[in-house]
């Protein structure tokens, strides 16, 4: 088995762990054990998942192409600027709940740093998606703006303090929500076509990459008003 293979098959099989327990820690009551130990061991899982991710890009990028062939050269751009997209959310989601009494500790360095990549990588995809004439050019073009307008709201926010306290909670299931997208359009893109192989094609890619991405909006707007009101006085 080559090393790609097997960096592969380690990336799928701790997929399965985090798309397990995403949904163990999405169901279960905030707060509760259950919700605590579950959402420790997707984290650990997600991070898991980024280092082989970024393993086998790198791989990818290295291999001998086509000559003349772009595509795959876009395709490893548009890669990397998922785990940049996807560590921010890892990030986030787990550090909103270590510095919840600590808004200048979570909006340090590391979360500077990450809003600058995301708003770089996000305009290169987009860069990729308007102009580039790929195949997936309104993935790219959609999914650009995902670092584009997350940079934005990142500046925004490290610009003055929070005066909700309760601040780091819709930090929380925001960045949870991103987590969630990135798990399962890897399951609908990658892992669903190798199990049921008759639903590959144009139709579920589109589904794969978009249908998480709508859905990720509606949960953030429900979690909201759920969860993240403004407390009253």
């Amino acid at each position: 088995m080559e090393h790609y293979d097997l960096v592969k098959w380690m990336h799928a099989g701790v997929g399965v762990v985090a798309l397990s327990t995403f949904w163990l820690s999405g169901l279960t009551r905030k707060g509760s054990a259950v919700h605590k130990a579950s959402g420790k061991l997707y984290l650990l899982a997600m991070a898991f998942i980024l280092i082989s991710a970024t393993v086998m890009i790198v791989m990818f990028s290295i291999r001998p192409k086509p000559p003349g062939d772009t595509f795959l050269n876009y395709l490893a751009v548009f890669l990397g600027y998922l785990v940049v997209i996807t560590s921010n959310s890892v990030w986030c989601s787990w550090r909103a709940i270590r510095d919840k009494r600590d808004w200048p500790r979570y909006t340090g360095n590391v979360y500077k740093a990450l809003m600058v990549l995301n708003g770089l990588s996000g305009l290169a995809v987009a860069s990729i998606g308007l102009f580039g004439g790929t195949q997936m050019a309104l993935i790219f073009t959609a999914f650009s703006l995902i670092g584009i307008t997350g940079a934005v709201r990142m500046w925004r926010f490290a610009r003055q303090p929070p005066t909700d306290p309760r601040w780091w909670l819709k930090q929380h299931f925001s960045a949870m929500i991103g987590n969630g997208v990135a798990t399962h359009i890897a399951f609908l893109s990658i892992g669903l076509p190798k199990l049921m192989p008759q639903l590959s094609g144009p139709v579920l890619q589109n589904m794969a990459w978009l249908g998480p991405l709508t859905i990720s909006i509606i949960a953030g707007v429900y979690l909201k008003r759920k969860y993240a009101a403004p407390a009253r006085q």
